[in-house]
């Protein structure tokens, strides 16, 4: 009988566990979100295309926001 291994190896060589669909599900709706509000609160094309790399890195803001709000 072979020995089965702790860890779970992706098919891309990545680790995986039990929740990484969840949080790849939770990051694509909030980048859809976010690009939708950064879109439609663009005033012209170049404030539209910041709020695409915006929307990428919404977390980052979201961590900054939380952060501050705390005082730390």
């Amino acid at each position: 009988m072979a020995k089965k291994s702790k860890e779970n190896i992706c098919e891309c060589g990545t680790h995986c566990n039990k929740f990484n669909g969840c949080t790849q599900a939770v990051y694509g709706l909030g980048f859809i979100g976010a690009a939708i509000y950064y879109i439609s609160t663009a005033t012209g094309f170049w404030m539209g295309v910041l709020g695409v790399l915006k929307a990428l890195v919404w977390p980052v803001f979201v961590v900054f926001g939380l952060l501050k709000f705390l005082g730390m």
